[in-house]
């Protein structure tokens, strides 16, 4: 099974081959000063699998459709995104529950590590046996972990299979656009602006058999 650094080297020789603009957009990695002082900040402590991936690239230097839910975040984004979720919490009573047994609208101990359009994709810290798994804290809702990823290494393991080797994402299928850049879509949406999206060629399985080993 593919550690965290090993998924991102397949989604990297495969966004180099087929999508370099979308190569491009991945941050190089978190200053390790950067890592430790945000943690301090919020009072907690990250993931070894969350460290592990913002060490291989610190979120994306621009906004792109690199990933199938939503775009990962840097360090920095973490930090203000986590302080935002806990200052409108506080201010809504959004810690706790509508009715009994759903979740909350924020969390002390969500930690988001993707975000888009102000749905913030988190892994559970809490303990028991939801911890670590990733799921959403919703705008306008309260968190969702109906559909949760079991943690964010089995995420990023499920994005470099369908890009190496062909397949989805939950429901996002991999595509390039008329740019060649990456874009995830739904399998009936197959155009973008007006133009169509390509489906993503798998990597040749000589090429696709040798990642991750080094």
């Amino acid at each position: 099974m593919d550690t965290v650094t090993e998924a991102w080297m397949r989604m990297e020789d495969w966004l180099r081959r087929y999508a370099p603009r979308s190569a491009a957009v991945l941050a190089p990695p978190a200053d390790p000063g950067e890592l430790a002082a945000a943690q301090v900040t919020l009072g907690l402590i990250f993931p070894d699998e969350l460290v592990e991936s913002l060490r291989r690239h610190d979120g994306l230097t621009a906004w792109a459709n690199v990933f199938p839910e939503a775009p990962l975040l840097s360090v920095a984004q973490i930090v203000e995104h986590r302080q935002m979720c806990m200052d409108v919490a506080e201010s809504v009573d959004g810690f706790t529950p509508t009715e009994p047994g759903a979740e909350p609208w924020w969390h002390e101990r969500w930690l988001p590590v993707a975000e888009d359009n102000g749905n913030s994709q988190v892994i559970d810290l809490r303990p028991g046996p939801g911890h670590g798994r990733l799921g959403w804290a919703v705008h306008d809702n309260g968190g969702d972990f109906s559909d949760a990823w079991p943690s964010l290494a089995a995420y990023l393991r499920a994005t470099a299979d369908a890009l190496t080797a062909g397949g989805a994402v939950g429901h996002w299928h991999p595509y390039l656009n008329a740019d060649d850049e990456l874009w995830w879509s739904l399998v009936d949406e197959t155009t973008l602006h007006g133009e169509a999206l390509r489906p993503a060629p798998p990597l040749p399985a000589a090429t696709a058999s040798g990642l991750g080993t080094g």
